[in-house]
């Protein structure tokens, strides 16, 4: 993969974790974290239509690799929620 294939799946993954973060109604942090929630999004949506049974739509190819969009922004939603509800649960503050 090429820099530039790598910095665009950086980029898709942060906005895929933006609008998860916003769908969650809750802000875990910058870009960075935008981004390694985006990632972490794609993994566990990806594993939940697995789980379901559910197709994979709506996939971007960077150089081979694929990135699912829209997985990603319902996973990042929920992995979202749960830090949200954990830290709620944990400091007793928003």
């Amino acid at each position: 993969m090429t820099l530039i294939g790598f910095l665009i799946l950086l980029l898709i993954a942060a906005i895929c974790g933006g609008i998860g973060q916003s769908l969650a109604g809750y802000d875990l942090g910058g870009c960075l974290v935008s981004i390694i929630v985006g990632f972490i999004g794609a993994y566990i949506g990806l594993w939940i239509a697995g789980r379901m049974g559910l197709p994979d739509f709506f996939t971007i190819n960077v150089e081979g690799k694929p990135f699912p969009i829209i997985w990603a922004i319902i996973g990042s939603a929920i992995f979202t929620f749960i830090v949200a509800l954990l830290r709620r649960a944990f400091t007793g503050r928003t």
